[in-house]
C-alpha cells in the first residue's frame, strides 16, 4: 500500500531552521507531483508548497516565499522541505501529499495520498 512518512519536525526557536523529509513507498514516486500542507490548531489545512514530478517547477504560498524551499530526489523517493527563518506562526502539523495532477495543486482535495504529519513548533 502507499505510504508517505514525514520526519524532521521538532521544536525550534524563532529564526531557526528545520528540514522536513517525506519518504514515499508503494507508488511510482516520479509520476506524482508532491506537496506540503500544514494545519495549525483550530485552523483549516493550508497549502504551503508543491513541486512538479520532474522537480522542474515549484509553487509557494506567499507567506513562506524566500524562507522555505521544496525539493525532491526521485532516486530516493523522497521530498524535502527546508524551512529557514522560522516564525511562531509557522507552528503547525506539516503533511506531505502526492498528486497525480498539477491542475489544482493548492487544494487538499486534489491530492491522492497523504502522510500522517510531523509537528513543527516555533517558539518566540
Amino acid at each position: 500500500q502507499v505510504q508517505l512518512v514525514e520526519s524532521g519536525g521538532g521544536l525550534v526557536q524563532a529564526g531557526g531552521s528545520l528540514r522536513l523529509s517525506c519518504a514515499a513507498s508503494g507508488l511510482t514516486f516520479s509520476t506524482y507531483h508532491m506537496g506540503w500542507f500544514r494545519q495549525a490548531p483550530g485552523k483549516e489545512r493550508e497549502f504551503v508548497t508543491a513541486i512538479r514530478r520532474s522537480g522542474g517547477g515549484t509553487v509557494y504560498v506567499d507567506s513562506v516565499k524566500g524562507r522555505f524551499t521544496i525539493s525532491r530526489d526521485n532516486a530516493k523517493n523522497t521530498v524535502y522541505l527546508q524551512m529557514n527563518s522560522l516564525k511562531p506562526e509557522d507552528t503547525a502539523v506539516y503533511y506531505c501529499a502526492a498528486d497525480s495532477s498539477w491542475s489544482s495543486l493548492t487544494r487538499a482535495t486534489s491530492y491522492n495520498y497523504w502522510g500522517q504529519g510531523t509537528q513543527v513548533t516555533v517558539s518566540s
